[in-house]
């Protein structure tokens, strides 16, 4: 009963200054977006980028400064490998609720350079946050099913197309590129109805990741994968870190050198593509077993 009074009390004033503290960083950085729009000069651009970055880590900072405020959270954060904020990665993270990107970006503060999400094109209407990620320069990706493909085959690959072109921007400055390879939040629900071989992941995709290692991968200085799990919370983590119930947070990340094989054609070259697809099963498997460890072995 006291915890339930508590998160009562907790949640409308939590939420609140979360709200507050993404509203106020989203206006400052679509501001500046849109005068980087307006003013379409490379100058600009590379005056104003670093400032946007700098907006977008201040506020996942602030935001975990108040998640541990109204929660007994513990942070169990544990990094295999050199990190380095002059070098360019490729973060590969599961992906279980939004609380996963607020703590992406708080992880990439003051380790590596900013991130940059790939997000689903529909959340260009979320309010702050689409616009917010648009002048941040964050890829708005379209997928389209096998099926409408069929149906629509001039839009076979236009979903890439927009990567190649994102990739693009990426180019001149450090930047860490984050890809939710399962293309959505883990539920059990959706774990079910793909029929996931894995035990607490959904598929990954290759495509969107197959691409940018191709625009991108002599770039890369590595591979960074990211498992994050919420032992405590494990049903509605951010419901739960709102109304302060958020327990431990587990982040384990772990950096490899991009191979050469892993950079080719995946679309034309069908070998290429069995072997790519071979080397992402393998790195879910991994982390799929990396999560039974830390879970005790469930």
């Amino acid at each position: 009963m006291l915890s339930v009074m508590r998160g009562l009390l907790v949640f409308p004033l939590h939420l609140s200054l979360q709200l507050i503290n993404l509203s106020f960083w989203a206006i400052l950085i679509i501001c500046l977006g849109l005068l980087k729009f307006l003013l379409p000069f490379p100058p600009i651009s590379r005056a104003l980028n670093p400032m946007l970055d700098f907006m977008l880590c201040t506020f996942g900072v602030i935001s975990v400064r108040l998640i541990r405020l109204f929660n007994p959270v513990e942070f169990d954060i544990q990094i295999d490998g050199e990190l380095s904020k002059k070098h360019w990665y490729l973060m590969m993270p599961n992906h279980l609720s939004w609380l996963d990107i607020i703590l992406l970006v708080d992880f990439a503060a003051d380790k590596i350079p900013a991130p940059k999400f790939f997000l689903k094109k529909e959340l260009i209407w979320l309010p702050f946050v689409g616009l917010g990620a648009w002048a941040l320069d964050m890829p708005f990706m379209q997928r389209y099913s096998r099926e409408f493909i069929e149906k629509n085959p001039h839009l076979k690959g236009k979903d890439i197309q927009t990567t190649k072109r994102s990739c693009e921007k990426f180019r001149s400055c450090p930047t860490t590129v984050i890809n939710f390879v399962e293309g959505s939040r883990f539920t059990p629900q959706k774990h079910q109805l793909r029929n996931s071989p894995f035990n607490h992941l959904l598929p990954p995709k290759a495509g969107g990741i197959a691409f940018t290692l191709a625009a991108m991968g002599e770039l890369f200085t590595g591979i960074l994968d990211v498992t994050l799990m919420y032992p405590d919370n494990s049903n509605k983590p951010m419901l739960d870190m709102l109304a302060g119930r958020l327990g431990r947070v587990i982040l384990r990340a772990n950096v490899t050198p991009v191979q050469p094989d892993i950079i080719g054609d995946y679309f034309n070259d069908e070998g290429f593509k069995t072997g790519f697809q071979s080397w992402l099963n393998s790195q879910w498997a991994n982390k799929d077993t990396q999560i039974k460890q830390l879970s005790g072995g469930k």
